[in-house]
């Protein structure tokens, strides 16, 4: 099977510039990378990224790929540049592919450098006239803050963290391998520190060395106006708190928008359902539609068919993007009465036999009819 165009991989344009090519892998890799995306097919994704960067971000590769279709014409591009490695172990992580992607492999990453906080995601369900009009409410979210009182440290006031004796403050520890293809150095995280590269010897009792404490925030929420059900809004910053002064995540809302009890919708229109009496669509009338915005009058001309679809314009839900406003269709539906009186069933007996027909309720008479109509008998 052959490999999909690398520019098409990264979704870049062929006289992209180097800057060009190394933020669109940065998106993808941010996105597909298996440490933070736990799809199936990430792993295929992130891989056909990583080679599509390692050649389009080498000039020479480039030049051979453009002119080629490959960035060793003897060879064949590969998944190489990275050792070889895979994403089955846990010590190498998604902050050492970017090590050695934009770093060059020569520089370690900082445990201590700052890092942002996980975003957290919460559903909240709302009625059908909060998601049309929109809302604002307060919500409670459980998260973890920087404990207040050694601020994050992890250690008792007045005392601080240690470098660890063990990785001496790199937060990752290295084993060397000879093997028949050479020395091979495989790095994993320290136990002993858990890749902080410091050791608390003296724990906050705040947060038991954490340095961090577990809170319930409250957090004002505003509704947008026509949010659809399955929508979701990003409040930038509500996130769990960032690691050694690292910004905070995000906090994403999921809406569940509850079902009406009369309206349904699609987009922004809303459609209903009115069931008429065979009087009301025979010879018209005017009746009274419910809409979001209330009740308005309605004509029904006279002889309306069961399944006449009526507009009313402007009253279904405004876009949640600021793109206009959707309509309310009204669908005509005659309902057949179940239980007529007999002073009912001579009032249609009657109607049918002005109009030309007639009504029977012996079913042997009726069948007679039919077989005498199909079949032509006496």
């Amino acid at each position: 099977m052959s490999k999909r165009d690398y520019y098409d991989v990264l979704g870049v344009s062929k006289d992209a510039s180097k800057d060009e090519i190394k933020k669109a892998f940065r998106r993808l890799a941010r996105k597909y990378h298996p440490d933070v995306n736990k799809s199936p097919d990430a792993p295929k994704k992130f891989k056909e990224a990583k080679e599509a960067y390692e050649v389009l971000s080498d000039p020479q590769k480039r030049s051979n790929y453009d002119q080629y279709g490959s960035a060793d014409p003897n060879e064949g591009a590969g998944f190489g540049g990275f050792g070889g490695q895979g994403f089955g172990g846990s010590d190498f992580g998604f902050g050492d592919i970017f090590d050695q992607i934009f770093n060059g492999g020569s520089r370690r990453r900082d445990p201590n450098a700052p890092r942002q906080g996980n975003d957290l995601q919460y559903e909240m369900s709302i009625t059908f006239e909060e998601a049309a009009f929109g809302k604002t409410t307060e919500i409670k979210i459980p998260k973890e803050e920087t404990c207040p009182t050694c601020h994050g440290s992890g250690a008792k006031p007045g005392t601080k963290p240690e470098t660890c004796s063990h990785c001496h403050g790199t937060g990752q520890l290295n084993t060397e391998q000879n093997t028949p293809f050479g020395r091979i150095v495989n790095r994993r995280v320290c136990p002993y520190c858990h890749g902080t590269g410091k050791v608390v010897k003296n724990p906050c009792r705040t947060c038991n060395g954490k340095g961090k404490v577990k809170v319930n925030q409250k957090i004002e929420v505003k509704i947008p106006a026509g949010i659809d059900d399955g929508q979701q809004i990003r409040l930038s910053g509500q996130g769990e708190a960032g690691i050694n002064g690292g910004p905070a995540g995000d906090l994403y809302i999921v809406f569940n928008v509850k079902p009406h009890k009369i309206f349904q919708r699609s987009g922004d229109n809303v459609f209903l359902e009115v069931p008429l009496s065979f009087a009301q669509v025979a010879l018209g009338d005017e009746i009274e539609v419910p809409t979001l915005y209330g009740k308005i009058k309605l004509k029904i001309p006279a002889g309306t068919q069961t399944g006449t679809k009526f507009r009313l314009r402007g009253k279904g839900i405004k876009n949640v993007r600021g793109y206009g406003q959707g309509d309310e269709h009204v669908t005509i539906k005659v309902v057949t009465p179940k239980h007529l009186t007999e002073e009912e069933k001579a009032i249609f007996k009657k109607l049918a036999s002005m109009s030309g027909g007639s009504v029977s309720t012996d079913n042997d008479s009726l069948f007679d009819k039919v077989r005498k109509k199909v079949f032509k008998t006496d």
